[in-house]
């Protein structure tokens, strides 16, 4: 069973490295929580592949940073459409 969690860990990072993505869209893909991808890629992939390690690790820093950009724009969003339904009633 060991194994196997290691190669989710090398999987996990090869997918988010390679794709930029984000720890949930990782997380949705492999069908796995967030916290386990992020245990993944934060501690098991550090000691198994270091070089891959710092890749993802640049990856979710740049993530992390536009976070809260990505949240304003869904927000805004999610009330441009509310708007637009409450004109097309009328």
């Amino acid at each position: 069973m060991k194994g196997i969690v290691e190669e989710r860990a090398v999987e996990l990072g090869k997918y988010i490295a390679e794709n930029k993505a984000t720890v949930r869209s990782a997380a949705k893909k492999f069908g796995i929580s967030k916290s386990t991808v992020h245990i993944d890629v934060s501690q098991r992939l550090r000691k198994l592949n270091p070089q891959l390690y710092n890749a993802v690790r640049e990856v979710i820093e740049v993530n992390k940073a536009q976070r809260h950009i990505r949240g304003g724009m869904a927000t805004k969003e999610k009330y441009l459409q509310q708007e637009n339904i409450l004109h097309s009633d009328g």
